[in-house]
């Protein structure tokens, strides 16, 4: 058994979402054979892949089948999360992908999906960072029990940076440390446009695989800010099943697709997609409808990210500042690993399947 055996073999596995097989893609290192056993690293495109079993037996059979049908096979992993950036990078030069939670109107859950998605990633082995962009009704201090917290400046060659708190390993930026939660932010929009440049250009955000963005409800002036300033890997937008949740969402999906923005979708995620009791964890009541985000995502063919329950657990974990994903739950967490899984993926095939995003210039 050598070395270009083993390449040869595992030329013919196939990674599922890039559609090309593992040594053509670069993904093999680190090839150790010794007698009858060989060793190597699959160097996957994000650490949250759910595809690691199915890779992991093509590897085995393709080893068993073309090199030797007793090899004793040991396959590792480790991950290069991919990015597709080309600009200049003198904005968050070590952040790889930024990703938009968006919704067309409040109240369906955004917030919790965003801070849940962040989390899961980094529980995948991502580096993350979770900056909450909504001004008017900031919602992290909250979730995540650091009410009261302020962050602390750092002096970052020659210029103070403002150092994002970290919080069950990732780490947060939102206007609730900044200022007192007793107080309302009234602002017009340039002053709300201006905070949100602040929170991307003097924050210290480090080197990260992904930086979610919890964005306003609506299509206003943060989402232009937003996109006028970094170039947005993809947006994910959140909805309810109900029609009139799902009606704003096609507005949100309108706006990103516009000329002028042309922001992909990476795909949607429905939120409050049945009510499951403590007392009767098997049972579903479709209180918003069923199954309604999915059935926008058929007609407008944008991929479906998955389906969040709505129980008690993620609404307590949120007021006391314990996150779903940081509980016990799992039935629960199992919803966001899945939707995280998914993003992640969809996320991978649009770095290596579509150009890169670049910021956008708009001219009103």
């Amino acid at each position: 058994m050598t070395e270009n055996d083993v390449l040869k073999a595992l030329g013919n596995v196939i990674e599922p979402d890039l559609g090309k097989d593992l040594v053509t893609l670069n993904m093999i290192k680190d090839i150790v054979i010794e007698g009858d056993s060989v060793a190597f690293t699959v160097v996957l495109t994000t650490p949250a892949c759910p595809l690691k079993d199915v890779i992991k037996n093509a590897c085995v059979n393709a080893i068993h089948l073309l090199v030797d049908k007793n090899a004793d096979v040991t396959v590792k992993f480790t991950a290069n999360t991919n990015s597709n950036r080309r600009d200049s990078k003198s904005v968050l030069p070590g952040v790889k992908n930024i990703i938009a939670v968006v919704s067309g109107k409040g109240g369906v859950g955004k917030s919790t999906v965003a801070a849940n998605l962040a989390l899961a990633l980094s529980e995948g082995g991502a580096s993350v960072g979770l900056m909450d962009a909504d001004i008017y009704g900031p919602s992290v201090p909250i979730m995540f029990g650091v009410r009261g917290e302020r962050p602390l400046m750092q002096d970052v060659n020659g210029k103070g940076m403002i150092l994002p708190l970290e919080r069950f390993g990732i780490k947060l930026m939102s206007i609730g440390l900044l200022v007192d939660e007793k107080q309302a932010v009234v602002w017009r929009g340039p002053m709300a446009s201006s905070a949100i440049r602040q929170f991307i250009t003097d924050v210290a955000w480090g080197d990260l695989d992904y930086l979610v963005i919890d964005m306003p409800p609506g299509t206003g002036d943060i989402h232009l800010t937003i996109v006028q300033t970094v170039p947005v890997t993809g947006a994910i937008i959140v909805t309810t099943p109900q029609p009139v949740a799902l009606a704003d969402a096609k507005k949100a999906i309108a706006m990103f697709g516009q000329a002028q923005i042309k922001v992909p979708v990476i795909g949607i995620v429905e939120n409050m997609s049945w009510f499951t009791p403590a007392e009767l964890p098997e049972n579903k009541y479709y209180i918003f409808g069923k199954e309604g985000g999915k059935r926008m995502a058929e007609d407008f063919e944008i991929p479906f990210l998955g389906q969040i329950p709505l129980v008690q657990g993620i609404r307590e974990g949120g007021d006391i500042g314990v996150p779903i994903m940081m509980s016990d739950d799992a039935i629960t967490q199992k919803a966001f690993w899945d939707f995280a899984g998914h993003t992640a993926r969809n996320i991978a095939m649009r770095n290596a399947n579509i150009e890169p995003t670049k910021v956008v210039e708009i001219v009103v």
